[in-house]
């Protein structure tokens, strides 16, 4: 028997009808340096319009693709609902990609027009002499006349756009297109590309529409909140907070490109951000930054946190020292991203171990998507809490492929092919399944240090030693050992001046996890490297290692 419902197309342009008419008082609040400028959800509307119009007259066409080279702002935010919306696919490039790799993925994607914030555009000139298919680049902002001339000067380019003059005169209503099929791409997003090149995943309208709506209804976002995305709309949908302000009304504050903790704190306080999201290493400097300077942020009730593990204790510093909550999520570019979120369950109290326990977890599964343990020798586990092995996901806004254009190595197709496992992803992920559905990630597959025949988590311990007091950032990564195999080394940013050595921190590791565990080898640098979207990279610190660039402490 069918049902006798209705079928329109899940699409991104009815997140903008929704969005720009229902909750056309809410904000886009851009970030100047100085202060904030700000367009009502109505005026973007009214600017993604035009936006599509003006790509019409530059042939965008069909599913062509149209790239952004862009910090968060406005515009970007416009380009975000316009593109999709016209039947297009956006392709948000990462700006921190390395130039080689920023290459491959703009042409492997084929973006033929890119849009451009002026302060990128002098680097974004270096590269296109290398991006043959680009014919049109619109910068947003103004530009001097040298950095005009060197993006025009490839020949293939056949114009240079002011975006607000492009735009100028342009309808403000534009007949979105009903036709389009909901499984059609709407955007695309590429991986950091830590093995091999970048693969890129091509997001379904119905993906994006279902994850939005997902991600607000688990976080509770309503139209009183006022959210500021550190996390870059370069990097996975921005973890779909774009998408999810349509549907909520919720007011969004960016950043564009000032990152830092005052300027974010700054925003906080005289935006009354109510909150935000951001991967560990821009929310652990922030809180540094609030312990050591008056700024209110009593408007702030939640900061959502992934990318990376962050660590326990500054999970309870937000909490204790300033009453912020911070939500762990997980997720991949493969999944949209968000896939979990931590939030205890509502019979757990608060401030016990139980409840810390769940805070630090990945969270919980969120509905829609279902999550397996698999053993190393392909055995199914039972989600009981205890049994580690490989996560896999899948979903309807989990990706079945990688986007291929036939271009790619042997290797590189290769490498795409293994990371499914008959209709589910292969996360790399290493961990524990609970019943009631919470992710506790061990590890990376690849960063899992075998010591002596067994696992020791290079996440535990960076977490634990973050936990001290005189530690601003820890990386652990295995090395060879002739005895065991791997063991850890640890690299550790200590706070200005500190006086701690290894043998401190190897006392401070003492009985919270097992002895043989605990790291003999330790590097004390300035810095610890970091991938384009802010996770610690440790193939960086494992290079230094193996060239004898560390200097390294045993401390037995």
């Amino acid at each position: 028997m069918k049902s006798t419902m209705q079928s329109p197309p899940l699409l991104i342009s009815t997140l903008l009808r929704y969005g720009t008419t229902v909750h056309g008082d809410s904000e886009v609040v851009t970030w100047t340096g100085e202060g904030s400028r700000r367009i009502t959800y109505r005026e973007l509307g009214h600017q993604a319009a035009q936006l599509a119009h003006a790509l019409r007259g530059l042939g965008i066409t069909g599913d062509k693709r149209v790239g952004t080279f862009m910090w968060n702002n406005a515009e970007h935010l416009a380009a975000y609902l316009a593109v999709p919306s016209m039947g297009a696919v956006l392709h948000a490039l990462n700006i921190r990609l390395f130039p080689e790799q920023l290459v491959y993925v703009t042409r492997h994607g084929a973006s033929e027009v890119i849009i451009v914030d002026n302060t990128l555009a002098a680097p974004f000139a270096q590269l296109l002499e290398h991006l043959p298919e680009v014919r049109h680049v619109i910068v947003n902002g103004t530009v001097d006349e040298q950095t005009r001339a060197a993006l025009g000067s490839p020949g293939h380019v056949e114009g240079v756009h002011d975006f607000a003059e492009l735009i100028a005169g342009q309808p403000t209503s534009f007949d979105w297109p009903e036709d389009l099929d909901e499984d059609d791409a709407s955007s695309m997003c590429y991986t950091s590309g830590t093995t091999g090149n970048p693969k890129g995943v091509a997001y379904s309208h119905r993906a994006n529409y279902l994850h939005s709506m997902a991600v607000a209804a688990t976080l509770g976002i309503t139209s009183g909140d006022r959210l500021l995305i550190v996390v870059p709309l370069f990097h996975a949908n921005a973890w779909g907070f774009p998408y999810s302000a349509m549907v909520t009304g919720s007011t969004l504050v960016m950043p564009d490109r000032y990152l830092q903790a005052a300027p974010l704190a700054a925003m906080i306080e005289s935006e009354k951000v109510t909150g935000g999201a951001g991967v560990p290493t821009i929310w652990n400097d922030l809180l540094h930054h609030l312990d050591t300077n008056d700024v209110d942020v009593s408007s702030v009730r939640m900061l959502m946190v992934g990318g990376s593990a962050a660590p326990l204790p500054m999970i309870q510093a937000f909490d204790e020292r300033h009453d912020i909550d911070i939500i762990h999520g997980w997720g991949m570019t493969e999944t949209s991203p968000v896939a979990s979120l931590a939030i205890p369950p509502a019979d757990v109290e608060k401030g016990t171990d139980e409840y810390w326990a769940y805070k630090a977890s990945q969270g919980r599964i969120l509905c829609g998507l279902e999550g397996r343990i698999v053993g190393p020798d392909g055995e199914i586990a039972e989600p009981d809490g205890q049994t580690v092995g490989e996560l896999e996901i899948r979903g309807p806004w989990v990706t079945g492929a990688y986007y291929s254009n036939g271009t790619e190595s042997e290797q590189d197709r290769a490498e795409m092919a293994m990371k499914f496992d008959e209709g589910w992803l292969r996360t790399g992920d290493v961990g524990k399944l609970s019943a009631n559905g919470f992710i506790t990630l061990t590890d990376r597959a690849k960063d899992v240090i075998k010591s002596g025949g067994e696992w020791i988590s290079s996440v535990e311990l960076e977490n634990l030693l973050m936990g001290h007091p005189e530690v601003l950032e820890a990386s652990v990564v295995g090395v060879p050992d002739e005895k065991w195999g791997e063991r850890p080394l640890a690299s550790v940013v200590l706070k200005p001046d500190s006086p701690t050595t290894a043998a401190d921190l190897r006392e401070y590791l003492e009985g919270k996890v097992a002895h043989w565990q605990v790291p003999e080898r330790w590097a004390f640098i300035d810095e610890v490297p970091k991938t384009s979207v802010g996770k610690f990279d440790k193939k960086v610190l494992r290079q230094r290692y193996a060239a004898g660039d560390l200097t390294v402490d045993t401390v037995m």
